[in-house]
């Protein structure tokens, strides 16, 4: 069997990569590690850290295609972030003008959840630990 020790990253590509950059560094908290502008893709890369570790590469491409947008499509689904206080977390996520879905009990194991997406739609998860 393969032995992987992690996820490494998680790439994302978005429409507007300024609005995108700025809500994963603004609203969300991580940090901008690095920045690069590829001339030949007409690309910018974004090398994005959580508490230090780093986390989501954000992509720039020229007109990529929209999102499909059933939640139940094929592909990635969400992205889920732990949190200590899912209702503290849709407060401050509401304060910036992001709406979060109703708190809800994940039924498996008991912990509290919610969702909300990025600036394209992508779906996001708050999960309390």
């Amino acid at each position: 069997m393969l032995q992987l020790k992690q996820v490494h990253h998680i790439a994302i590509i978005a429409s507007d990569y300024a609005r995108s950059k700025a809500f994963y560094c603004d609203v969300l908290g991580f940090t901008l590690t690095g920045e690069h502008y590829r001339e030949a893709r007409d690309s910018w890369k974004g090398d994005l850290a959580l508490n230090g570790q780093y986390t989501i590469e954000l992509f720039s491409f020229p007109s990529p295609p929209a999102r499909v947008t059933q939640p139940e499509a094929c592909g990635l689904r969400h992205l889920a972030f732990t949190v200590e206080d899912v209702d503290a977390a849709c407060a401050q996520l509401t304060e910036k003008g992001i709406c979060c879905e109703p708190v809800r009990i994940d039924p498996l194991t008991g912990k509290r959840c919610t969702f909300f997406a990025d600036p394209d739609g992508l779906p996001l998860e708050l999960y309390q630990a």
